[in-house]
């Protein structure tokens, strides 16, 4: 098949599940386009064969904000007309669905050709028509004239139905690991100090200032180091309590990294303290390299992390507990290594790369098999697919 995949170029969790994806339908020997305005970071250096098509958004100071959506809408439909592209998978409603919406509405008009559009969800969507409601009516008119659209957990599906009046049908699609990439160190470091990892893009809703208020708790029973991966809003007042605490030989601020795997192959713990996570792609790839968790119990987390089996759960903010649970893993060595390896094998079992790629293969053969009669016109029905 010949996909196109819109995705933002970001190492945040869509853009890493889009690239991942593509990367994996390459080399099941599907030809693979990428939208996006600038190379995804997890696409440098790739050994798979790729196209990349550059969403050019051009200024004109008639316009306040350069119109990305429109500049979007012509490359998908322009590299159409060069190479027709059996499906279209875009990550997120706004604004690739719409786009999206658009370029099949241009195609079917100009080409008199069908345009197969998946969309899939990632939770972004909902938050911000949650803070700005304006935006609802286009969003749901995009997902209905969708061919079909995913969410990346049961939790996001229901926040979705209820958000949004949706036709059809929402599937749910698990993130992929790539369990080749993501894997334990062949032998564990012996150290005295443990290492537990933060990492998050530094956001309020990441919640960074109770990592640190947990790992000051639990450094005063267990010999650690507490090392925060990433950058964002929040780095400032993160450094800050660090000094206000006395931490500063104890927290190190590693900044953004490429290469997550090797950071948490020295891993013996994940903090994640997040108060809003539809999936947990961090959680995911921790457990994929064998590093138990102690998380925040919210969103698309427990069916990620299995409580007491591959990590450890408690109530958004309440640092305490994170101390708690943190500290009842790493004082215990054979506990450590028993959710470590309980975790790899539920990465194994419902997240793994190829098992995952395979489920969108059978969805975009669906979408190409089913009835499409209809190009999008001004309605509220969504052509099914």
């Amino acid at each position: 098949m010949r996909i196109g995949i819109v995705c933002y170029p970001s190492i945040g969790g869509s853009g890493i599940v889009a690239t991942e994806l593509g990367k994996s339908l390459a080399r099941a020997g599907h030809e693979i386009h990428f939208f996006s305005y600038d190379v995804p970071r997890r696409l440098e250096n790739a050994a798979e064969a790729f196209h990349f098509h550059h969403v050019d958004v051009p200024f004109y100071p008639l316009f306040r904000f350069p119109p990305y959506t429109l500049a979007l809408a012509s490359s998908i439909y322009e590299a159409n007309k060069r190479a027709p592209l059996d499906i279209l998978h875009v990550h997120y409603a706004v604004p690739h669905s719409t786009s999206a919406l658009l370029a099949k509405q241009m195609i079917c008009a100009k080409e008199s050709k069908r345009l197969k559009v998946i969309t899939t969800l990632h939770g972004t969507d909902s938050e911000l028509v949650g803070q700005m409601p304006q935006y609802k009516p286009v969003v749901e008119y995009s997902l209905n004239w969708s061919n079909a659209v995913t969410t990346v957990s049961h939790y996001l599906k229901k926040t979705t139905t209820e958000q949004f009046e949706i036709d059809g049908d929402v599937k749910v699609i698990y993130n992929p690991i790539n369990t080749e990439i993501f894997t334990p160190p062949e032998v564990k470091p012996k150290r005295c100090e443990r290492h537990i990892m933060h990492i998050s893009n530094f956001r309020p809703v990441k919640r960074v200032l109770d990592a640190i208020k947990a790992f000051d708790l639990i450094q005063s029973v267990v010999y650690s180091k507490l090392i925060m991966v990433g950058d964002g809003p929040d780095r400032m007042q993160a450094e800050q309590m660090v000094e206000r605490l006395g931490l500063k030989g104890r927290v190190e601020f590693a900044g953004p990294q490429l290469d997550v795997a090797e950071v948490l192959r020295d891993a013996d713990l994940l903090l994640s303290t997040s108060e809003s996570e539809t999936f947990g792609m961090t959680i995911a790839e921790a457990m994929a390299t064998e590093v138990p968790v102690v998380a925040a119990e919210v969103g698309g987390v427990p069916e990620v992390v299995v409580d007491g089996v591959t990590g450890l759960l408690s109530p958004v903010g309440d640092i305490q507990k994170l101390a708690e649970n943190a500290i009842h893993i790493l004082r215990c060595p054979v506990q450590m290594e028993k959710f470590g390896k309980a975790g790899r094998q539920r990465v194994l079992d419902c997240f793994e790369m190829n098992a995952i790629t395979r489920e969108y293969v059978r969805l975009y053969e669906d979408t190409l098999n089913a009835a499409d009669p209809d190009c999008p016109h001004l309605g509220s029905r969504r052509a099914m697919a």
